[in-house]
């Protein structure tokens, strides 16, 4: 049962990016061209994911399980460190150049978008390279 919630969930995600425009490059695009034809629109789609994130993970945090029955599991980190930067300025320039975030990419290529395809592949092309550097970067076993 909890599969078909879980797909019901992700099907909804998915109808909300395109609704919004998140699945459309140009209009993320206008959205982060400041100097140009500014599209202030994903603002507004933005300020709703950090509102109901912000709600959402209040009430997360007084729980001990999940609503479908399984653990909770929260972020611990609290320090905004050199890794977070760099992921997160990493992210966006993608998003910049792209047009896509993964959730959105994810969608369209599911959609039949070559351009979503082509990104997808690339970002999980960028996961295995993850991987590999911080494989090499750690001992494989403790010390």
């Amino acid at each position: 049962m909890s599969r078909i919630v879980e797909f019901l969930i992700g099907l909804l995600f998915g109808l909300g990016l395109i609704l919004s425009g998140m699945t459309d490059p140009g209009k993320v695009q206008g959205f982060l061209d400041l100097a140009g034809a500014w599209d202030p629109s994903l603002a507004f789609v933005m300020g709703g994911a950090i509102a109901v994130g912000f709600f959402a993970y209040a009430l997360a945090r007084r729980r001990t399980t999940a609503v479908l029955g399984g653990a909770m599991h929260l972020p611990k980190a609290t320090q905004i460190d050199r890794r977070l930067v760099l992921g997160s300025l990493t992210f966006g320039v993608g998003w910049g150049l792209a047009g896509f975030c993964p959730g959105p990419g994810v969608v369209s290529m599911a959609a039949g978008e070559p351009k979503a395809l082509v990104f997808v592949l690339a970002m999980l092309a960028g996961m295995v390279v993850f991987e590999i550097v911080e494989r090499r970067g750690r001992p494989l076993a403790p010390a």
